[in-house]
């Protein structure tokens, strides 16, 4: 097998699989309510809404438990098989999801499901990066952000397809053998084997504590500002004057969302390439920070600009998921990188969940959506000072 192939082979089950995590992510979501009625019957609404808050909560917790402890299984154990155990990990527990006879075991599994996801959004992302350099690397990393919405769309997709849930989850049976067979044919990257000896400090060492730090802000702002506008996006177009059409207005909306998204996750390889990291991300944070200003402050009824100007938005916070790929492990030595990649990931999760709550709390406070979501929005000024303030302190970038 040449050189070529052997990379196309690891981009494809990187990809693969992170597009799997993508639909795991998202099926309990769509299949949530007639989950819980299957599986528990005729209960009040009040019982039914408390389980199935604690059927997706254990999926969230499982997935920041999961970022954080296979980036230190990947430092230990390999950059591929991290990629290959994490994979088999969140197939098999979506596939024992489908047998599973009680919604407390729907939720271990999940919970699983999840540690799984959360593995595989870190460690093929560490793969990935450390397998290429230069432009191709940028390239690479932009292409695979997008394997997440890809698979949040195919989960709408299988749910269309798929009435039954308990036939949606045997969907895991594909991560599995995709896991299995990969151990036929990933290898570790040069680099990590050449290294993985050399440092046995701790992520959490005191000469990492600053990038740490910098590093779960400057992923924590953009992934808080991202999910406040994308969770209470519709909720705001509804709460504007004139909007007599406002279904059709709130599809359009996340549909310009999506397709942003997805454009921006594409061409993130070639703006990084171009203008540098750092630069991306501050352009990012600037640009995202002044269409919020344009979208919630300017719009007091609804226009066609309005689909613009969040089109425009969602193709920066797309570049910045590419982006963020390479920015992050760029700051810590190979040795810890993905354990430290995974903390930065995963904190802001928290933070974020957190955050997107307090949106919907504070509306009445703040003077309704608009005036909400822009104050969330100082979030992007706050990623930018972070990351401005992260360039001119040591970087470890050696791919």
């Amino acid at each position: 097998m040449n050189k070529r192939s052997t990379y196309a082979g690891l981009f494809t089950i990187c990809f693969v699989s992170s597009l799997f995590g993508g639909v795991v992510s998202t099926l309990m979501s769509v299949y949530l309510p007639v989950t819980v009625k299957d599986l528990i019957g005729n209960v009040t609404q009040e019982k039914l809404n408390a389980i199935s808050a604690t059927i997706n909560s254990v999926f969230i917790f499982g997935w920041m438990f999961g970022g954080i402890v296979w980036g230190i299984i990947c430092d230990r154990i390999g950059r591929s098989r991290a990629v290959i155990y994490s994979t088999m990990c969140f197939g098999l527990f979506t596939l024992l999801t489908a047998m599973a006879p009680s919604w407390w075991l729907v939720s271990f599994c999940r919970f699983f499901s999840g540690f799984g996801v959360g593995g595989v959004l870190v460690t093929t992302t560490i793969l990935i990066s450390e397998s290429w350099t230069g432009k191709k690397r940028a390239v690479a990393l932009g292409i695979l952000s997008i394997s997440i919405p890809v698979g949040i769309f195919s989960a709408g997709l299988i749910n269309y397809l798929l009435p039954a849930w308990r036939e949606a989850f045997l969907v895991g049976a594909i991560p599995l053998l995709l896991g299995i067979g990969a151990l036929f044919v990933l290898r570790e990257p040069a680099g990590w084997t050449a290294v993985k000896a050399a440092d046995r400090r701790g992520f959490l060492a005191p000469v990492y504590r600053r990038n740490l730090w910098e590093g779960s802000v400057i992923f924590g702002a953009m992934l808080i500002g991202m999910w406040a506008i994308f969770s209470w996006l519709p909720t705001w177009v509804q709460s504007l004057e004139g909007s007599a059409d406002a279904q059709h207005q709130r599809g359009i909306s996340m549909m310009m969302m999506g397709a942003g998204g997805l454009t921006g996750g594409f061409i993130s390889g070639w703006v990084a390439h171009a203008i540098g990291l750092r630069r991306t991300m501050v352009l990012c944070f600037a640009v995202c920070f002044g269409m919020s200003f344009l979208l919630f402050k300017v719009n007091h009824s609804f226009s066609g600009v309005a689909y613009i100007e969040v089109a425009v938005m969602a193709v920066f916070f797309g570049i910045s998921q590419g982006a963020l790929s390479a920015y992050i492990p760029d700051l810590f030595p190979m040795a810890i990188c993905a354990a430290a990649t995974g903390f930065c990931f995963n904190v802001g999760r928290l933070f974020t969940a957190t955050a997107v709550f307090f949106v919907g709390a504070l509306v009445s406070w703040l003077g309704g959506y608009s005036n909400t979501l822009f104050i969330f929005s100082f979030i992007f000024l706050i990623g930018l000072l972070a990351t401005w303030y992260a360039g001119k302190k040591t970087s470890y970038a050696t791919h």
